[in-house]
């Protein structure tokens, strides 16, 4: 089986921390966009970005923001090996992911990180 890949609705921005309250003040009260409530398990304050949800996550260490994406996957293990077929770099190592969650990480070839879940 092949498998199908969709956007998610997640977008996460990685913010180093010497950023993280400028850029938190920006989408809070420059731009205004509005706050969704807090996840159960998270502190990460998290923004209705259209039909996305955009995720402010601060990241010690790192010297420059990024931004990760979600795609959505029918079939997991076929995503797997579509994925890896076409050479991209799976990156799992760089965040883990809950036990049970049906999902790993890649990077793009312009290094994008991308986390691909098995969709409902």
């Amino acid at each position: 089986m092949k498998a199908v890949f969709k956007p998610g609705n997640n977008i996460a921005m990685k913010i180093p921390s010497h950023e993280y309250e400028k850029t938190l003040s920006f989408y809070r009260e420059v731009i205004a966009i509005p706050e969704l409530a807090r996840e159960k398990d998270t502190d990460t304050p998290r923004f209705q970005f259209g039909d996305k949800t955009l995720w402010l996550d601060n990241v010690p260490g790192i010297s420059q923001a990024e931004i990760w994406l979600e795609i959505v996957t029918d079939d997991i293990a076929a995503a797997a090996e579509h994925l890896a077929s076409h050479k991209i770099a799976r990156c799992d190592e760089i965040e883990p992911l809950p036990e049970g969650f049906a999902a790993f990480w890649v990077a793009s070839p312009s290094n994008i990180i991308h986390l691909v879940s098995q969709s409902d």
